[in-house]
């Protein structure tokens, strides 16, 4: 496994631990990606997330681009019509150091 995947196995353990259940993960479209799709009672959560090892240029709270949220939401929104729900649904970031966790619900 590489950095990414084991960040996003953490993330997944961190966000269960949290109460979320597990739906999907590295669901890929040609045009975005999902890392993780999880449950939060009825609200379907879509979580990108980042890891950096250090904080050198900004870490990982600032690796998210304003094209990558595009592409995120694409995707989430082609997830749901493939599985024709309609759900209420949110966007999470899980960023990662190597000594940190930061959840942020519903950032975008």
């Amino acid at each position: 496994m590489n950095s990414g995947q084991l960040a996003e196995q953490h993330a997944r353990t961190y966000l269960e631990q949290q109460g979320l259940t597990f739906v999907d993960a590295n669901v890929r479209y040609p045009f975005g990606e999902i890392d993780l799709i999880m449950r939060q009672q009825d609200v379907w959560v879509f979580v990108e997330v980042k890891f950096r090892s250090s904080n050198q240029f900004g870490g990982a709270l600032n690796a998210l681009t304003s094209k990558q949220i595009t592409r995120i939401r694409l995707a989430a929104e082609h997830y749901l019509q493939r599985q024709k729900l309609n759900p209420p649904c949110r966007f999470d970031v899980i960023a990662m150091n190597i000594d940190e966790i930061n959840w942020l619900q519903g950032c975008f």
